[in-house]
């Protein structure tokens, strides 16, 4: 890329897109799993059309959106607090915020962006609120439709985690290109989040270490603030997750358990990003992962359950413990805290949060969260799949996302951020 190009985004200005018919007003309540990550999710997805010229494009995504929104009516509202000092939803009816922005490049330099992993440029590609201070200034869905010199454009969205887990965002995603088809919902959105209301009184019966102040030790905020955070993919083809199999296996002979895939690789990065951040040997390090507890519950959550039906679990130990012991150390933790995900795990984290009211500490943590069964790179509005696809950064420095990898969908794309030297160990320690 020739170094004097800059790449310029120009916006038009942001308009409202709101319900095409009237939705309920009103105080809209947000379960105490809404309310774990406040955070604001960014992708983005390249289309180009054969049949329709990059304004169809966009007046067809800003029709169907005034649509779809009647059925997903909250997202149109305006984050809040509520009496009782939660975040809740105030049913306004105001819309989503869309925007209409082109570029002075082509495509190319976008997919050398991505290959390179710059952020900064990619960010360009999803509209930020000017001024806003917290997630309650941001509106659930903001929506950004960028055209390219070379025809084609980007769709970017940031979408409230308060609103939508990832199951849930990609049901939004396939309804809005069902409507834009014009055909009718496969799935009706399940907008009742009082099933997950925590029980009178609560009743907490586990530790919820998932919750557990750390102190940094090691002083590994200060190597955050003092280098560049450098964002690399690493791609785990099925044969060299069944290495990872195998290896912890063959340390552990003794357990007739065998390892799942995920277990495996989560044990594996979580060892490997210790040792790059060279923690400390008596550092606390927590591993947080996100657990779909849709199908676990008691009876199971309804269909289309439009909210946060995943559950944060954990665990805390020794960064000595991991780096110093065989990798089926460090995967043995992580398969006895999935096993952990039960009803009443999940009930107890509903009430703990009920009383306590706080979010985890990420401090010396790791967050695991999966994307790699979701369908986000197959949205099709009527002219086809993305040609690609995308997050855009990561929800905070603490996460590592599993993205699907190749067609087969057996690989898995890891995506993460690490400061500048400990990525480079990081690097190494991947080449297995």
């Amino acid at each position: 890329m020739a170094g004097s190009f800059e790449f310029v985004v120009t916006r038009k200005n942001p308009v409202l897109v709101t319900p095409k018919s009237e939705t309920p007003k009103g105080l809209y309540y947000l379960s105490n799993l809404d309310q774990n990550i406040a955070v604001t999710v960014k992708t983005f997805y390249y289309f180009k059309s054969k049949s329709k010229t990059n304004q169809d494009s966009y007046n067809v995504i800003k029709k169907s959106l005034s649509e779809v929104i009647v059925h997903y009516y909250p997202v149109a509202g305006r984050l809040t607090i509520s009496p009782e000092g939660k975040i809740a939803v105030n049913c306004t009816g105001e819309g989503a915020v869309l925007v209409e922005a082109e570029t002075n490049c082509g495509i190319e330099m976008i997919k050398e962006a991505i290959s390179e992993n710059r952020m900064e440029m990619l960010e360009e590609l999803v509209y930020d609120i000017p001024g806003a201070r917290n997630i309650l200034e941001i509106p659930p869905v903001v929506v950004q439709v960028t055209n390219f010199k070379c025809g084609g454009f980007i769709l970017g969205l940031g979408m409230s985690h308060n609103m939508f887990d990832g199951v849930a965002a990609a049901e939004f995603l396939n309804s809005w290109c069902e409507t834009a088809k014009g055909l009718p919902l496969s799935l009706q959105p399940f907008l009742d989040r009082t099933i997950l209301q925590p029980r009178k009184p609560p009743k907490i019966e586990f530790p919820h270490n998932e919750f557990d102040e750390i102190e940094d030790i090691s002083c590994t905020g200060r190597l955050y603030d003092e280098e560049k955070l450098v964002y690399k993919s690493f791609l785990f083809e099925p044969q060299k997750l069944e290495k990872l199999k195998t290896m912890t296996n063959e340390e552990d002979s003794n357990s007739n358990n065998k390892v799942t895939t995920f277990q495996a690789l989560t044990g594996f990065l979580w060892k490997s990003r210790c040792e790059a951040l060279r923690f400390k040997q008596d550092q606390r390090v927590k591993l947080l992962f996100a657990a779909d507890g849709r199908s676990r519950f008691i009876p199971p959550l309804p269909k289309g359950y439009c909210g946060n039906g995943i559950v944060l679990t954990g665990l805390v130990t020794s960064s000595g413990e991991l780096v110093g012991n065989p990798l089926s150390r460090s995967v043995g933790l992580v398969k006895s805290v999935v096993d952990l995900v039960t009803d009443s795990f999940m009930r107890s984290a509903i009430d703990y949060l009920e009383v306590n009211r706080n979010r985890p500490s990420m401090t010396g943590t790791l967050l695991i969260t999966s994307w790699s069964r979701l369908s986000l790179h197959k949205l099709d509005f009527g002219w086809g799949e993305p040609v690609f696809s995308g997050p855009v950064g990561l929800p905070g420095r603490e996460v590592i996302l599993f993205l699907p990898g190749l067609e087969d969908m057996k690989s898995i794309n890891v995506f993460l951020g690490l400061p500048a030297s400990a990525m480079k160990v990081f690097e190494e320690l991947m080449k297995i």
